[in-house]
């Protein structure tokens, strides 16, 4: 069941095509943040795995002295967001439904790292 609905959610994202404009300016605190406020000004879905690595990006700043930084004084914005857009591309074009179900059937939570899509139900 979980090979079936990975296929069916990769193959939904990898059909969604990448916005062209990426001229916003997004104020960031954290990647995760960041990752809500593209999806919203943007209004698509991220791939599982752009949304997993902006919570472990996140993890990696605590133990730093950056941590309670915003991340725009860290990076500018606008490449903070291209750096999402380019892992987004990788994650939607190149992400095997096979790897995803086996992500999935590891992580009884994966469904909180899952966009809502439109067209098909992953959850």
């Amino acid at each position: 069941v979980l090979n079936r609905r990975a296929q069916i959610y990769q193959e939904h994202m990898k059909g969604i095509p990448l916005p062209t404009d990426h001229q916003a300016v997004i104020p960031c605190v954290t990647w995760q943040g960041l990752a809500k406020s593209i999806k919203r000004i943007y209004g698509q879905p991220l791939h599982y795995l752009t949304n997993v690595l902006m919570k472990q990006w996140d993890l990696a700043r605590m133990e730093t002295d950056v941590y309670h930084w915003p991340l725009d004084y860290i990076i500018h914005p606008c490449k903070a967001a291209a750096t999402i857009w380019a892992i987004e591309e990788v994650h939607r074009l190149t992400c095997s439904h096979e790897h995803l179900a086996n992500l999935w059937a590891a992580d009884p939570m994966h469904s909180a790292f899952l966009d809502p899509l439109s067209n098909a139900q992953t959850t």
